[in-house]
């Protein structure tokens, strides 16, 4: 695969890579990794590839909810197998539609079935489900087809599904207001039309901690699903160490950020002695990623130093006034040099770098109208 990506790199004239994104299966490192010593050949890999395997967090964040559905609540099977009854014939769609009439419901939508293995599919099929709350009910009263097949049917081996009870809409809202905010960030990083970089490791914070206070709720449904998913969780993104640190560089460099906010969220994440580790750490390698920036866009152009100058013939009588007029810039460029670093070594001139003066400047306000493209 990763002769097939070289070859495809060559033929659109790219070699410069900074980072390559894909998903978590075992093949993907190798192929990273081959990618990456061609990229070394080319001597366009820096900092040797440190931080060129970028892991999808959506597809992380797909596989952290799914952990959470595994175990999923027997109100999701009832409500799953309920919509699968009622989608099983027009008959019964046209029946279940009655039932908006009766109720006045007033929705063109209809009913969806998920695929259980996507959990975003179970999020909006639950979230319709709920809409229809008081159309199931109508119809369950109506129609003894509905609970003879839920009391009928099986949610695993020798587990009936049983009937669809008030309590069970309860837990499906709380369930489906729980998806809410992992859909809506899932469609957020996915994004392909804006930048979404700069916002990865906040949002990924934010879920740390919500699973967190999740886990200590007293909902017992809610809490064992955030436990299966922040083992899932953690497994990718619990230790810093293996984090790409392209995911903490990316936020500092969006101005509104810097590293005062992504010390505060890795401190939340990880304490404050991992917490202030790390941000040393990613502090060291920006400043060495920004070195080498700085090595490669250099043109090597070194003005003649004040020595120099002494060996230079000063006379400009046999010269003429344009060649005359191009040697005394020459001299003053020289003096100017000098003059330069007299005053860094008197701190009379500012030597910080741009990062530096970057990271001293204040944070931009956070606001609708931020584009962090046009900033």
């Amino acid at each position: 695969m990763a002769n097939g990506i070289g070859r495809c790199l060559r033929e659109w004239g790219i070699n410069k890579i900074f980072t390559v994104t894909v998903d978590n299966a075992s093949s993907n490192d190798v192929t990273v990794k081959e990618l990456s010593k061609q990229l070394t050949k080319m001597g366009t890999n820096l900092m040797n590839g440190t931080h060129l395997h970028v892991r999808c967090m959506t597809h992380i964040m797909n596989l952290v909810v799914q952990d959470g559905l595994k175990k999923s609540s027997v109100s999701i099977e009832r409500v799953r197998h309920a919509v699968r009854y009622v989608r099983q014939s027009p008959a019964r769609l046209k029946r279940f539609q009655e039932c908006f009439d009766a109720e006045q419901l007033n929705s063109k939508k209809t009913l969806c079935l998920d695929v259980p293995t996507r959990w975003n599919s179970t999020h909006l099929m639950l979230r319709r489900a709920v809409e229809f709350e008081s159309a199931f009910s109508y119809y369950a009263s109506s129609e003894i087809g509905l609970r003879h097949y839920l009391e009928h049917s099986y949610i695993d081996v020798g587990i009936p599904t049983g009937e669809l009870l008030s309590s069970d809409w309860e837990n499906v809202k709380r369930i489906t207001k729980f998806l809410e905010i992992f859909y809506l960030l899932t469609l957020k990083i996915s994004g392909s039309r804006y930048v979404t970089s700069h916002i990865y490791f906040l949002e990924i914070c934010a879920v740390s901690v919500y699973l967190k206070q999740l886990i200590a709720n007293e909902d017992i449904v809610l809490s064992e699903m955030a436990k299966n998913m922040k083992e899932k969780f953690d497994k990718y993104w619990g230790d810093p160490g293996k984090m790409n640190k392209i995911f903490f560089i990316s936020c500092i460099l969006d101005p509104r950020y810097k590293i005062e906010s992504v010390g505060f969220a890795l401190v939340k994440m990880f304490g404050v002695d991992t917490g202030a580790t790390i941000q040393a750490e990613v502090t060291k390698y920006m400043t060495s990623l920004f070195s080498e920036y700085v090595k490669s866009s250099s043109k090597g152009v070194v003005l003649a130093s004040s020595s120099d100058c002494s060996s230079l013939d000063t006379s400009t009588s046999g010269l003429s006034g344009s060649q005359a007029s191009t040697q005394n810039i020459g001299l003053l460029e020289s003096l100017m040099q000098d003059i330069k670093k007299y005053k860094s070594g008197s701190g009379g001139v500012d030597t910080r770098t741009e990062l530096d003066k970057y990271l001293g400047e204040e944070t931009k306000d956070d606001t609708k109208e931020f584009d962090i493209l046009l900033w």
